[in-house]
């Protein structure tokens, strides 16, 4: 067997992060995406985070956007660096 015949291990981090019932499939979508699955994706996190919006109120709203805000911050300063 070749190497190019042989397939691709992922990580164990990359497995066992894959492996979290909701969060790991959507996750494993998105690396694996097809156009389709992009925008089915978006639409489970939206769903998601609608559903915590009905079962918290408004805490459900505000605290999926504060956890954005590190992530944002990461991402500005990734683009700064060029």
């Amino acid at each position: 067997m070749s190497a190019i015949d042989m397939p691709l291990r992922l990580p164990v981090w990359q497995r066992l992060f894959f492996a979290i019932p909701v969060f790991g499939w959507l996750a494993r979508d998105a690396v694996n995406a097809k156009a389709e699955d992009l925008y089915y994706t978006t639409a489970a996190i939206f769903s998601m985070w609608g559903c915590s919006i009905m079962l918290f109120g408004l805490p459900g709203l505000y605290i999926p956007a504060l956890m954005m805000v590190p992530v944002m911050f990461l991402i500005l300063v990734l683009i700064s660096r060029g």
